[in-house]
């Protein structure tokens, strides 16, 4: 298992959020996500620190891989400033229209419907000063890849690296050996953090 410890994530600490710190379109998304039976969210512990991670990159280049429904892609939002943009992917098309529905309007932002593996292939080269990997493209599979868009000083982050009720069989071997090999690289700096669901944070150096 991933080499830091597991603590508690069903309940907001610090006395939890008020609705003001919610993103507006929040609640319209979370009603449609559980509407279309998407089971795969990322939680509010999670996009909170996206949000206050978000705030450290005026003006900068965001990248998500794996958008779902949009609910972790409207707290980056809220953290973003006005001159920062926001590509998001995901190969799910009726989970993306949520998005679009609730956030389409949102002039930052740039939803694209494709595989995520095959758009890192076409963008080599470009590089972000945010990345979200959420999905196994960009995580599991064609991680050095997206290492490589990681501008120097910017930041990727994963999450879902303590145990899952939902991982099959097998899994927690492979969140083992990605750790591993994030442990093992000397272009980056990283935290392991016992938060949510068990979030890695990376700066390039």
């Amino acid at each position: 298992m991933p080499n830091y410890k597991e603590t508690p994530s069903e309940a907001p600490p610090l006395g939890g959020w008020g609705a003001k710190q919610y993103p507006l379109a929040y609640n319209a998304i979370k009603k449609a996500t559980e509407a279309n039976g998407f089971t795969m969210p990322s939680e509010v512990l999670t996009c909170s620190l996206l949000k206050t991670l978000a705030a450290t990159k005026p003006g900068g280049k965001f990248l998500e891989l794996g958008t779902g429904t949009g609910l972790a892609t409207t707290w980056i939002l809220d953290g973003m400033d006005e001159d920062a943009t926001l590509i998001s992917i995901d190969n799910d098309e009726t989970f993306l229209n949520i998005a679009k529905e609730n956030l389409g309007v949102d002039k930052r932002l740039r939803l694209v419907c494709t595989d995520g593996g095959e758009w890192i292939k076409k963008n080599e080269g470009q590089k972000f000063s945010f990345i979200f990997a959420d999905t196994w493209p960009g995580k599991y599979l064609l991680l050095d890849e997206v290492l490589d868009m990681v501008e120097k000083g910017g930041i990727y982050i994963i999450d879902d690296m303590l145990p899952q009720q939902n991982w099959p069989t097998g899994h927690a071997e492979k969140a083992t050996q990605l750790i591993a090999d994030l442990d093992s690289r000397d272009d980056i700096i990283l935290t392991k953090m016992g938060w949510a669901t068990g979030i890695v944070i990376i700066t390039k150096k």
